[in-house]
């Protein structure tokens, strides 16, 4: 059983909890191989459609790095699995939404885990920061990319080059928070945007988040409206192609079946 990270599925929404509350669920090796498994796990069954990450406890969504853990390993770079910091930041490969349910800090690493989610949902109290520079280091499990595209080059660089402190006011109104809710409702808040999600179809989403990302990765608007997507040609070659607009006329909810 993982030591460092529980998983709860109920129906098609998988939870993810970090679980180290005494550390402020700051991460290290065994943590990030229990959080890659988990998430490796979620992206190959198909029974699951949403995924939701928090930490445990209300202090911390995650507090980054261990860095008391790397300075008792005499200071290396800590290695992180294939799929990257917490099992997400490296992770190009998954379709599937996953949403950030930010209880209290999202420092570091932590922030870049959120970072590396579809949609942030922050408790009042969630504090965001890049603060990497601050230790002599730089914020290189995607921050420092993801961080500029999401809310410009300007913005990023207010926060990258001074490793401040954001509030989740501050985070919505940059732009990298979805929705500001109070103190311990971030995870509830996080499952009613999941269950919205599961409204539409899946293969749907999982079609648009590919071509939204992947399009990002083209140099002009012309060339990602041109990209090609598989996900969409599955979307149009999916029984759920034909269930939508069968139950808009039939003035019913879909029978999504994801296939």
């Amino acid at each position: 059983m993982p030591e460092f990270c529980k998983s709860d599925r109920e129906g098609r929404i998988l939870t993810v909890t970090i679980n180290r509350p005494d550390v402020m669920n700051a991460l290290h090796p065994p943590a990030n191989i229990e959080l890659a498994q988990a998430f490796d796990d979620f992206v190959a069954d198909p029974e699951l459609w949403v995924a939701i990450i928090t930490g445990a406890g209300a202090r911390a969504f995650s507090a980054g790095n261990d860095l008391k853990f790397q300075a008792s390993e005499g200071g290396a770079a800590v290695r992180a699995p294939a799929s990257g910091f917490g099992g997400l930041t490296g992770r190009f490969d998954n379709a599937k939404p996953v949403i950030a349910a930010v209880n209290g800090v999202a420092m570091g690493g932590g922030f870049e885990i959120a970072l590396a989610c579809d949609l942030i949902i922050a408790s009042e109290n969630a504090v965001f920061a890049l603060p990497e520079p601050r230790v002599g280091l730089a914020a290189l499990a995607g921050g420092v990319h993801r961080l500029p595209r999401q809310i410009g080059l300007k913005r990023a660089m207010g926060m990258l080059l001074t490793g401040r402190r954001v509030s989740a006011a501050e985070g919505l109104e940059l732009g990298f928070v979805n929705e500001v809710v109070p103190e311990g409702e971030a995870l509830s808040a996080a499952r009613r945007w999941a269950d919205q999600i599961l409204e539409c179809a899946p293969l749907s989403v999982r079609g648009s988040k590919q071509a939204a990302m992947d399009g990002l990765g083209q140099a002009s608007l012309e060339e990602a409206m041109a990209g090609h997507y598989p996900l969409l040609g599955e979307m149009v070659r999916s029984e759920d192609f034909i269930e939508g607009p069968r139950a808009f006329a039939e003035k019913r909810t879909p029978d999504w079946k994801g296939r």
